[in-house]
């Protein structure tokens, strides 16, 4: 087995014609690079080199040595540049509301997938709040979650309506006290936003209903157990939609954001491209997250 280092060693002081030339090359002291060529000369048992004073000239055995010596380190290096290609493109770790356009977005990233034979996707889904610390920490390459409109950072953003619902089919007094919420776990936008509205205006409120899967606040909401705030895209035929006259203010709104690791690499950047594409093309279809 070959030292690689060696090889290079040798190769520059015959290219170079001499040692001091060739540490300059490799970045190595004259005596060190010698040194090497001894190592090499002991490996394979022969004199790689004749020495004049006038420079250094390969032996017969060196002649050989050195055409074998070019194709390896060629070939090293050959290896090097896919190894450091396919690790450019790596592990590209993206950040998902929970339950975001789950059967459509899912195509999207697998053709993503296909198309980027050297990259692979880390796909986790969360509250937008931790898939935001979690970029922050650089455990995430990209995120597309929710925030509060305004803020500047970011590739591109949507508007997200936001509105009170509860059920249609259910009756349910909701102009009574406590109100009863149905709503995603602490640290939720959503949840922030009902809990706020209904203490500004001084209602009582309790949790009657938790649950970080979106399907399950949709179903809460329609057999009655509580209201909740949801995307205006989110709302099911089976659900009503709360006003004033409910006691129920209007809430601000949010936006859905997509935003990259300042070191993205591109093929992070690529994906970024995509699911800016595909939120663009309808980011309030078939569209739930928090």
């Amino acid at each position: 087995m070959f030292d690689l280092d060696l090889l290079r060693s040798f190769v520059s002081v015959v290219d170079a014609g001499g040692f001091t030339r060739a540490g300059e090359r490799v970045h190595r002291t004259q005596s060190t690079v010698s040194q090497q060529i001894k190592r090499l000369e002991d490996t394979v048992g022969r004199p790689l080199l004749h020495r004049n004073g006038k420079g250094v000239v390969p032996t017969e055995e060196g002649e050989r040595l050195l055409s074998y010596a070019r194709r390896i380190l060629a070939l090293a290096d050959e290896a090097h540049q896919v190894v450091a290609q396919s690790a450019g493109e790596g592990v590209v770790r993206l950040g998902l509301p929970e339950d975001f356009a789950a059967s459509r977005l899912a195509q999207v990233l697998a053709g993503f997938a296909r198309s980027r034979q050297g990259a692979r996707l880390d796909v986790r889904c969360d509250l937008s709040v931790r898939l935001r610390e979690d970029l922050d920490r650089g455990e995430l390459d990209l995120i597309l979650f929710k925030r509060n409109i305004g803020e500047r950072s970011g590739i591109v953003c949507w508007p997200e309506r936001l509105r009170w619902v509860a059920s249609r089919r259910r009756k349910l007094d909701v102009r009574r006290d406590p109100v009863p919420l149905v709503a995603f776990p602490q640290g939720c936008l959503y949840r922030n936003r009902a809990i706020h509205a209904l203490e500004t205006a001084g209602r009582t409120w309790y949790i009657a209903y938790s649950s970080p899967n979106f399907s399950g606040i949709q179903a809460a909401v329609s057999v009655g157990l509580g209201v909740s705030i949801l995307p205006h895209s989110a709302i099911l035929p089976d659900h009503r939609v709360l006003g004033a006259r409910e006691g129920f203010a209007k809430v601000p709104n949010t936006e859905l954001a997509l935003l990259a690791a300042p070191n993205a690499s591109p093929a992070t950047r690529r994906l970024a491209d995509v699911l800016a594409d595909f939120c663009a093309a309808g980011p309030q279809t078939g569209r739930s997250g928090r």
